[in-house]
């Protein structure tokens, strides 16, 4: 019989920290930064992307997206588009050579701010 009341405080005490989890991600704001790209443009493709951190990354082909495209506006690959609960924060755009000029320090600390804001 105890180790029916020891599994019921466990999952209980499992069900608290599940809830608190969930709590905490939905109270503060979800970052997600979206690499719109082109296979013909892969070369230029950002590469340190995946290496930003607290953050949801998604990668768009507009060449195999085209309505993505056009409903966020993207003009010029490579765009990066930083998004706060589902709204556009900042996007740092290519140059006219198709490369980057942002670095990886820029966009990392924009992040930064964006989840400092939440304090």
């Amino acid at each position: 019989m105890k180790n029916i009341d020891v599994s019921w405080k466990i999952l209980g005490v499992y069900v608290l920290i599940l809830f608190l989890v969930c709590f905490v991600q939905r109270s503060s704001g979800q970052v997600v930064v979206t690499h719109f790209n082109a296979a013909w443009n892969d070369p230029n493709k950002v590469s340190y992307i995946g290496k930003l951190t607290d953050c949801d990354i998604v990668y768009v082909d507009i060449a195999a997206a085209p309505k993505l495209q056009v409903k966020h506006e993207i003009v010029v690959v490579p765009t990066v588009v930083i998004y706060k609960d589902g709204e556009e924060m900042k996007r740092y755009q290519a140059d006219i050579s198709f490369s980057m000029k942002a670095t990886r320090r820029e966009m990392q600390n924009f992040i930064d701010e964006l989840l400092m804001s939440d304090f």
